[in-house]
Formats: structure tokens, sequence, C-alpha cells
């Protein structure tokens, strides 16, 4: 098995899976900026399954994301068997599967999170998985998620117990229950409970929008990296900044000449790799990248109306 996570040196920094934001271009400015390893967009093995233009295409990707693991997310075992052939056989790094997502969408179609309510499906997606590729896979949870008539609650600690047969090579865990969505404080503890649990990698992941905050989890959990989600929304650079953190105890603060380059290097890749709906798509990677900016309200309203490269170019010439 090629096992690209035991080559990495620890603490591993990874871009998380999210769902509308980490595709190509996003991945490689973020593989620039520090991120050790980057995860695809959630990717729907019945997509897949049914060769869905647009799912198929979601897959492509360069050499300057590697490694690259593309995540899987659906609830019929056998059509994970395909999907992850495909995925290795496109010279995808990894295949990790989502048991954490709580979007309505997905949580409705029986995906996600709504997983963890049945263990035993859990497995025997897993087990397809494995068995499937000679890559590494990988899963990505929450904490917890209780069952639908309260009375018991499934824990990220249950599913590890299920699964610890299974050749998985590394966990992402999010801190937070399905119940808590994406507020309230990670929690730390069963972070910590997994790591000491599990046998392979383990990346801590959720309200991690700092350098403190990622030495914080790191120090609490002892966990072998840290997976960046909502926190490198318009500052890919986090990445850079929590390893200069971790090593130094001090970071240095993007200035905003720096910002406007990675902003029009983005919009670069985004317009080569997708063209003109590229440029609709970075829209919203531009109100991130200006927020807190002086006048940051005016500027977003004319960011993301920009239709060219050259309209971005025009509005960030004044920009200092």
């Amino acid at each position: 098995m090629k096992n690209f996570w035991t080559k990495l040196n620890k603490p591993i920094l990874a871009l998380a899976p999210m769902a509308g934001i980490t595709d190509s271009a996003f991945r490689q400015i973020c593989r620039k900026y520090g991120a050790d390893v980057v995860y695809s967009e959630m990717i729907s093995v019945a997509g897949l399954h049914y060769n869905s233009a647009k799912t198929v295409k979601m897959i492509e990707h360069s050499k300057k994301e590697q490694p690259v693991v593309f995540q899987l997310f659906g609830k019929e075992p056998e059509l994970f068997i395909e999907a992850a052939k495909l995925i290795e056989k496109k010279g995808g790094d990894g295949v990790d599967i989502n048991f954490g997502c709580p979007a309505p969408k997905i949580y409705k179609y029986g995906g996600g999170v709504k997983l963890m309510r049945d263990l035993d499906l859990c497995y025997e997606i897993v087990k397809n998985t494995c068995q499937a590729v000679k890559i590494p896979v990988s899963v990505k949870l929450r904490t917890s998620i209780k069952t639908l008539d309260k009375k018991k609650t499934i824990t990220a600690l249950d599913f590890i117990k299920k699964i610890s047969d299974l050749p998985v090579k590394a966990v992402m865990i999010h801190g937070r229950s399905y119940e808590q969505g994406f507020s309230g404080e990670p929690d730390l503890a069963m972070i910590k409970i997994i790591k000491k649990s599990f046998k392979g990698i383990v990346l801590g992941n959720g309200g991690i929008n700092t350098p403190e905050k990622a030495k914080q989890m790191i120090d609490k959990t002892k966990v072998d990296g840290l997976g960046l989600a909502q926190g490198v929304l318009g500052k890919p650079w986090l990445f850079e900044q929590v390893k200069e953190y971790l090593q130094t105890g001090k970071y240095k603060a993007y200035e905003i000449k720096q910002i406007k380059k990675i902003m029009i290097e983005h919009a670069k890749l985004n317009n080569k790799l997708k063209a003109k709906r590229g440029i609709l798509e970075l829209r919203k990677h531009l109100a991130w990248y200006i927020k807190g900016f002086e006048g940051a309200s005016s500027l977003r309203n004319k960011l993301i109306k920009i239709e060219n490269i050259n309209q971005l170019n025009n509005i960030l010439k004044n920009l200092c």
C-alpha cells in the first residue's frame, strides 16, 4: 500500500474538505502557502456511478496539489468500491469517507454524519473501500450524534471501536457533535480520546482560526496534526502562520500588498481551470480575502460583481 501519511512531518497541517470551496485552484493555493495535504470537496459516489460530468470533473487535479485526498459521500456500500477505484486510477493519493457532514442536503440523503447512527453500515462502507484500493483510506467524523429518539448518543469512539480491525490510515475528527453544527467550543477531550484509541494518524478539526488555537488543540489533545477549514477562508496563509508559531512562538501578519498578490494568483488559477465560471465562483473568496479591510463593505460590493480578471485588477490597483 502506498501510504503517504507516514512520510509527512508532524504536526501535519491539512486543508479540510469543504463543499463548494476546496476545488483544485484553492487546493493549489493552500499547498503553496503551507498545507501539507489537501482534501477535495465532497464527491458523490452516486454521481460517479452515473458518470455525472460535473462530479467526474471534481477528481481532476494538478501535481502541485499532491498529496491530495478525495472525499466521498453516499450511503450505498457497493458504490464506494467503484468510486474509490476511479480515484486511484486518476492518480489520487488517498480516499476519505465522510461520516461527519451535517448539511441538510447530505443528511436528508442519508450520508454524512447521519451514517454514524448505523455503525454496521459504516463498517460495510469502510470495508468495501479499503478492499477496493491500495491507496490509503481515511475517514472524517464528528464527536457524536444522538439517536432519533434522543435516548442514546453514538460517539466517535463507538465508531473507532467498530472499525478497529480495518486498515484505515487516518481519522479527521471535527470536535463538535451533529447537534452543535458549527457553533460552540470543540470537544478537545473527545479528540484526545480518539488519539489514544486509534492506531493511525489523527487530525483534530473545528474552530481553528488562529495559530494560537491551533497550538492549543495540539497541546491539549496530542493529535498528529490538524484539519483547517473555515479558518483559512480568505486566509490560506494560516498554514504558514501556524507552522511559524509552533516553531518560534510568533508569526507574521500578511500585509495588503501580499494579500492582493494572492487574490490575483487565485483568480488566474480559477480562470485557467474553469474560465468564466471560475471567476464567478471566486467572488465568495474575494469577499473573504478583504474581511477586516478599511472600507470592506464598499469594496465587497464591487468584488462580488466582477466578471473577469481585468475588473479585479482595476479594483485592487487603488487598494493600498
